[in-house]
């Protein structure tokens, strides 16, 4: 999320209450998690394992709970509760507000757009030319949608991340200050979901065609083109190049990439990076070919252990 007026090191550690160390004018542009890290943008650690990572990201300004060297031209804020403090950051900046009416605040809607009954629209969305928005769609906050874009009946755009601390009390929620955009000539079908991004922008690339009952994760990355069947879940984080498809019941965990032009067969479990141009199959996934051959391989086993 970027700011609408930078700030400096300073005046964050300030609106924090927290110490800082550093160049006090430092310049901040915004606030971002890991997987979206900027430069100019301040980011949070609170675990030794991530520190080397998050020191050595893009952000200029790490929130840590411990005083440790500073790079070169970034700064820290010292807080016993960097995840606390992201919140508290994200809130200010970009408080939520509440909806009062079925269209909320700062709507922009092009030409010869068809919006149904019944449709829930948040503050700060854009709709193109030429969509329909079907009766029972929900686009939050910061929602922006191309031209020619059809949303399905009773589908959920820009949901808040299904993003949690675990802690003592229980699990608390990362706010959502992200964004969810949907370009051209895109096609949602019914009763699906695309969470909004946590401090990003989850994106559905130009052409992409999402069946019903599909879940996008925050933050995903979906590129142009692409065919997703129904009940598809896609994790947070993910990226997805261009021509995919996932069939039925693909599973995708999160922060991997899938390649331009892979196809994903039905029921399978993508845990890791894809290969561009193949075609996988399988819990957890491989080439199809190879898969198809352990299966039948599979099947014969019962007659080879008669035999032993």
């Amino acid at each position: 999320m970027k700011f609408t007026k930078t700030q400096t090191l300073k005046e964050i550690a300030e609106l924090t209450g927290a110490k800082f160390i550093g160049d006090p004018d430092l310049i901040i542009t915004g606030i971002n998690e890991i997987h979206k890290i900027e430069s100019g943008e301040i980011v949070f650690v609170d675990h030794p394992k991530y520190y080397k990572k998050a020191l050595e990201s893009a952000a200029d300004v790490i929130i840590i709970n411990e005083e440790v060297e500073v790079p070169p031209g970034k700064g820290l804020i010292i807080s016993e509760k960097p995840f606390d403090t992201f919140n508290q950051i994200s809130n200010h900046f970009r408080p939520s507000i509440a909806w009062s009416n079925p269209v909320g605040d700062n709507f922009k809607v092009g030409t010869d757009t068809n919006i149904y009954p019944n449709v829930s629209i948040g503050h700060n969305v854009e709709i193109g030319n030429n969509c329909t928005i079907h009766s029972g769609a929900v686009l939050g906050d910061f929602t922006v949608i191309g031209d020619n874009v059809i949303v399905g009946p009773n589908s959920v755009i820009g949901h808040s991340a299904f993003y949690y601390k675990k802690k003592d009390t229980g699990y608390d929620r990362l706010l959502t200050v992200g964004r969810t955009i949907l370009a051209d000539d895109v096609e949602i079908g019914a009763l699906t979901t695309i969470d909004r991004g946590v401090t990003g922008d989850t994106i559905i690339g130009k052409g992409t065609k999402i069946d019903n009952q599909v879940h996008v994760g925050h933050d995903t990355v979906v590129g142009e083109h692409c065919l997703f069947a129904a009940n598809v879940g896609i994790a947070g984080c993910v990226t997805i190049k261009n021509h995919v498809t996932l069939w039925g019941q693909v599973g995708v965990v999160s922060d991997i990439t899938i390649h331009d032009r892979v196809t994903v067969l039905g029921q399978s479990g993508v845990g890791g990076d894809l290969e561009e141009g193949k075609t996988y199959f399988g819990s957890p996934c491989g080439e199809a070919r190879q898969k198809f051959k352990e299966l039948a391989a599979f099947k014969r086993l019962p007659s080879i252990i008669e035999t032993l």
